[in-house]
């Protein structure tokens, strides 16, 4: 997908205020703490064509409306991933400054997680 440069700029522009965390460390704290939460900020069509195993969705045109609901505690670890790192760094952003205290952006997003071979779940499987 193409990016326009004003919106790359918005991106960097964001990008020092947000923890960036490699696929390797997200699945080690997902298996190591189990309040922390994967959550793919994809759009609807996105995330139905396949997702993180662990994740739930919550996509980048609500997250802001909908996280005090689905994580109460500020203080909870969460794992933003999208499908290659802007739209998570934008979310993460967010929610920084509406006071969450533990937030990350997963580098690489759904790409870099299907590369890795990371657990995902596709439409039709078994898989949770």
């Amino acid at each position: 997908m193409d990016h326009y440069p004003g919106f790359l700029a918005h991106v960097e522009g964001r990008r020092p205020n947000v923890h960036e965390v490699t696929i390797a460390d997200t699945l080690a704290t997902l298996a190591a703490d189990a309040a922390a939460v994967l959550i793919d900020v994809r759009e609807d069509r996105e995330w139905n064509a396949g997702h993180a195993a662990q994740a739930i969705h919550v996509a980048r045109g609500v997250i802001e409306r909908d996280i005090e609901k689905l994580v109460p505690d500020p203080a909870t670890p969460l794992y933003l991933y999208c499908g290659g790192g802007f739209r998570s760094i934008l979310s993460s952003d967010s929610l920084q400054q509406m006071g969450y205290t533990n937030v990350h952006s997963v580098i690489g997003g759904w790409r870099g997680w299907q590369e890795q071979g990371a657990p995902v779940t596709m439409p039709g499987s078994d898989t949770p």
